[in-house]
């Protein structure tokens, strides 16, 4: 049967599995592998099969016996997740109404990152496998070298190869018929892509996957509504300012890479949307991941060519800009590029010049400023509407509308309010956990974290670096597109002791393209863990897992956060150091885990974070 699926090594009633050769088995196993990795299986990928052979055609017969009616139930090897190149639980079976997830690992110890793969995919199949949903899903873990092990931790059952069959017999549904093969093997599956899988989809005009978060977090409506204002301003010749506000990993560039490249907008085959962003890295490791430095554009390089006393104008009417809070300021624009007008009003003025309409589009993140001259946020758009002749119409949400008191004319509209996490799969909570913590609210932080766990989303602490490593390496082993990498604040200056090299000498020379793009194995990735990425360099990116370093540049101290860096630029120095912290624990897809160096400074926020809520990494 399994010959005529591409999308898994071996499938098949489990008295066909127990009637099977071992050689035919292997065959296809391996054939599954080589399409799926593009090489051929090593020996002790080989070997790991042929040990889980012999364990299943024992527990299975045994099963058989016990329990007739599980003789027509189906069993799945190395069945590969749709859209997740790598991600394969060793077996999966479907028993009657439930579903078990079989990860077996050859290790006489529990490993928590053996425990946490598993089960991420229990959390991903009932989330996004559509024939899964409203199923029983039983996550498994099988230790081969164990001889009397049964237990359940964070709800998964780990057991001894000998308690396969009986742990089947006593988690079995048998309520509501039993789950069609078929069906769900051809099934949907539709996990939120990273944002660098997104832009290759765009990029290739192919279709998003219908996913149900971003579906339920408005992004639809909202590309919808930029597309509907800026087809009014287009026919009644109008100029808007919309801004479109969103935690962080709420999907903010997504929406606008949609937008920007939505077929509603093209008109007489020539686009007339721009997208561009600040975030030197998001700009480089998109233009790197897509090999095109159009789909993307720096802003700096935009202003300069259009900006201030220059006459040119874009041939488009309509700019998306990317973290439009941390638009720079006079100060900081006189500085770089020798005129006195803010990015805010450059653009406006920019705008008036084009006829006969122009559409301003900011993606606005919240508290997210950590450079020098972006700290007037929000308010610089204001104070730009003053300094321009013609009528702008200002579209938000209601929550920054007070903030415009210069606009002719304000539109409120919450569905350019984003308010859901996409980066943390299902942890809607993960930004107002971290804002809780840098506000100093520990019992609330406490009080949200439960909330996390429940919602598959795993934070660690520990003190050793080298725990961290392990890890992610052990947790994503077999998953070839999952990224993991180390994270640091850009002023921690004890960092480097441990070999985290945050320092200007490293990062500067610090090739972000090939950092998040490149394959695992390849020096310059950063699952290779050992150059490092600072909060400059991770703002509007993701990683699954990241390791955040947390250095002396902000610790607890007298019952709040503590930073003593001095910049004599900064209207705020210990603002820019919490958003700092903001940014680099919102990165993670799956989780993250703290690295706390073991130094008596350090012990109160290692202990703040764990009244928090935050595990400790056993």
């Amino acid at each position: 049967m399994s010959n005529s699926y591409t999308n898994l090594g071996w499938a098949g009633k489990l008295h066909d599995f127990i009637d099977t050769s071992q050689e035919k088995w292997l065959t296809d196993l391996q054939v599954h592998y080589n399409h799926c990795m593009n090489q051929n299986p090593g020996e002790l990928q080989i070997n790991a099969w042929k040990n889980c052979f012999f364990i299943l055609k024992d527990q299975l017969t045994q099963l058989s016996n016990i329990t007739p009616t599980t003789f027509d139930s189906f069993v799945i090897f190395e069945y590969e997740l749709p859209r997740e190149r790598g991600r394969r639980p060793d077996v999966v079976m479907l028993v009657k109404n439930t579903i078990f997830v079989l990860e077996f690992k050859d290790y006489s110890k529990i490993v928590q990152a053996h425990i946490d793969q598993t089960s991420a995919y229990v959390r991903d199949l009932s989330n996004y496998h559509s024939r899964s949903h409203g199923h029983k899903i039983v996550p498994i873990l099988v230790l081969t070298k164990t001889e009397d092990l049964n237990e359940t931790r964070d709800d998964v059952i780990i057991i001894s190869p000998k308690y396969i069959s009986t742990t089947i017999q006593k988690n079995t549904d048998i309520s509501n018929g039993d789950i069609v093969f078929d069906k769900w093997v051809e099934s949907e599956y539709s996990p939120l892509p990273s944002l660098i899988s997104a832009a290759r989809i765009i990029f290739n005009n192919q279709k998003l996957p219908q996913i149900r978060r971003a579906q339920s977090a408005g992004i639809d409506k909202t590309v919808e509504y930029l597309v509907k204002v800026c087809k009014q301003a287009r026919e009644k010749h109008e100029r808007h300012l919309i801004l479109v506000t969103g935690v962080p990993g709420s999907g903010k560039t997504l929406v606008g890479l949609q937008f920007v490249y939505s077929d509603q907008l093209i008109q007489e085959n020539s686009k007339d949307a721009v997208f561009l962003s600040g975030n030197g890295p998001l700009v480089q490791v998109l233009q790197h991941a897509l090999q095109n430095r159009i789909f993307v554009q720096d802003v700096h390089g935009f202003l300069k060519q259009y900006g201030g006393n220059q006459e040119k104008t874009p041939k488009e009417h309509i700019w998306v800009y990317d973290e439009a809070q941390r638009a720079w300021d006079k100060a900081q624009v006189l500085e770089k590029r020798g005129h006195t007008n803010s990015e805010p009003l450059d653009f406006l003025i920019i705008g008036e010049k084009i006829e006969p309409y122009s559409v301003m589009i900011g993606l606005i993140g919240e508290g997210q400023e950590i450079h020098i001259g972006e700290e007037a946020g929000l308010e610089q758009w204001n104070d730009a509407l003053k300094e321009i002749t013609k009528k702008w119409t200002v579209n938000c949400p209601s929550k920054v509308a007070k903030i415009f008191s210069n606009a002719k004319e304000i539109v409120t509209d919450e569905v350019l309010d984003l308010t859901i996490s996409l980066r943390s799969h299902l942890a809607e909570d993960v930004h107002s956990w971290v804002a809780k913590l840098l506000e100093g609210d520990i019992s609330g932080a406490q009080n949200l974290y439960k909330k996390l766990e429940n919602e598959g989303f795993d934070v660690y602490i520990t003190r050793d670096v080298g725990q961290c490593k392990k890890y992610v390496r052990e947790r994503y082993s077999d998953e070839k597109d999952k990224r993991y990498g180390l994270l640091a604040s850009a002023k921690a200056s004890n960092l480097p002791a441990y070999g985290i090299k945050n320092e200007w000498e490293d990062t500067s020379r610090l090739k972000v393209g090939p950092w998040y793009n490149d394959d695992p194995s390849t020096p310059k990735s950063c699952c290779q863990l050992s150059d490092v990425v600072t909060e400059f360099s991770c703002q509007g990116l993701e990683l699954d897992f990241p390791i955040v370093c947390w250095g002396n540049d902000l610790y607890w101290e007298n019952n709040k956060w503590t930073s003593k860096i001095t910049r004599s630029k900064a209207h705020n120095p210990h603002k820019l150091r919490i958003n700092s912290y903001r940014v680099l624990l919102t990165r993670g897809r799956d989780g993250f885990v703290i690295f706390v160096p073991n130094e008596e400074k350090m012990n109160s926020t290692y202990e703040t974070l764990i009244q928090a809520g935050v595990r400790i990494l056993e």
